[in-house]
């Protein structure tokens, strides 16, 4: 778990589960699965199985211990809706992110079709807000898969962006990231594909996150675009909201 997140999204890391597959493009070079190996390596214990698929129900309870609201990436380090987690792991972790409603949850998965599996058999409290990965064209059914999902916030990351995306349908949709890749072997985003999604956000009244143009150096070439950063969030109190537990 990290208090204080490098992601410009979000303010703090939990990471119940560790490690991943590869199932698309977007996967070729993994941020998580780079530093998994160094973990390993520097002999961190929760990284002993590398970045094989590993529970950690020791950290359940760690959100418990953060008394200040925070907005909370889960598994960064992994994907919680892999076909290696348990369901009723899944529910755990749903039961923790409901008893903490002073924090908000931000999820992704590029796992859409388990997610929308799953879905009805979870309890989405107020607070947690489900995303999907799309790199591309070729994975716009994520989308799909998520606009049956019944989280009081659905949102799409595009990062890495590895192509251009037209005629963008955000119905269902509460907020749109976009970055570029970042790290060794870093393959370029093009300043048109980032420009054509913010124009169907602003089309279609979704808020707009520029996260990072990325690269192998991504803190040279910064996060603006068209002069500007774009820092625009959902439109949710989510602390407002009674959680039943």
């Amino acid at each position: 778990m990290s208090l204080d997140s490098s992601i410009e999204w979000t303010d703090a890391t939990w990471n119940p589960v560790t490690g991943c597959t590869k199932i698309s493009p977007g996967c070729m070079n993994c941020y998580a699965e780079r530093m998994s190996r160094r973990l390993k390596i520097m002999e961190q214990p929760r990284y002993c199985n590398g970045f094989d698929v590993t529970l950690h129900p020791e950290v359940l309870e760690q959100p418990f211990l953060w008394r200040k609201s925070r907005s909370i990436f889960v598994n960064s380090m992994g994907d919680l809706f892999h076909e290696l987690v348990p369901s009723l792991f899944i529910n755990d972790v749903f039961a923790t992110m409901a008893k903490t409603p002073w924090h908000k949850y931000q999820i992704l998965t590029k796992r859409a079709d388990r997610l929308a599996k799953l879905a009805p058999s979870l309890f989405w409290p107020k607070n947690v807000w489900m995303g999907v990965t799309v790199e591309n064209k070729d994975y716009l059914e994520r989308i799909n898969f998520l606009r049956h999902v019944p989280s009081i916030v659905r949102f799409i990351s595009f990062e890495p962006l590895l192509g251009p995306i037209t005629h963008l349908d955000l119905t269902g949709i509460d907020w749109v990231i976009v970055g570029g890749e970042s790290g060794p072997k870093a393959r370029p985003i093009q300043p048109d594909w980032v420009k054509e999604i913010r124009n169907s956000c602003s089309e279609q009244h979704v808020p707009f996150f520029f996260k990072q143009w990325g690269g192998t150096r991504k803190w040279l070439n910064g996060r603006e675009l068209e002069g500007r950063t774009w820092n625009e969030y959902p439109r949710y109190d989510t602390y407002d909201f009674p959680v039943q537990i």
